[in-house]
């Protein structure tokens, strides 16, 4: 984890540099995809979704969360990515969600940068990386 500033502009610069996006999914997809078979199940993602623990922890701290409305929240964001509705997750909708869900946090997060802490291999550390990648050459 790291300490890292960022704007919407950070975040826009990297989903719209198609090669830089597109590895990043790849590489991610290819992590979640436990049994290779190029699909995302209701479980590979569960798995990803739950060790984000967005839902449990609040300003980090852990957070009594019910169950059954946990799992609610968790199949909700499933049907986001699943957009033909067949029970799984090709890349080309991890790909288009994802890249739903980052230009929204960009238009959510306005024009001033914010400091956030980051996960080696997010989305968004990547997106910073990608950034600071350009402003060096």
């Amino acid at each position: 984890m790291s300490v890292e500033v960022l704007d919407s502009a950070t975040i826009v610069s990297f989903v719209e540099d198609d090669e830089a996006f597109n590895i990043t999914v790849l590489n991610r997809f290819a992590h979640l995809d436990a049994d290779h078979d190029g699909l995302l199940s209701y479980a590979e993602l569960l798995k990803e979704l739950q060790s984000l623990r967005v839902f449990e922890t609040h300003f980090g701290i852990d957070v009594k969360m019910d169950p059954n409305e946990l799992a609610h929240v968790y199949e909700s964001l499933f049907v986001q990515f699943d957009h033909d509705s067949n029970g799984t997750v090709d890349l080309e909708e991890f790909k288009s969600e994802t890249k739903r869900m980052m230009l929204a946090m960009a238009n959510g997060m306005g024009f001033l940068p914010v400091q956030m802490v980051l996960e080696e291999g997010s989305f968004l550390k990547n997106a910073v990386e990608h950034e600071s990648a350009k402003l060096a050459a």
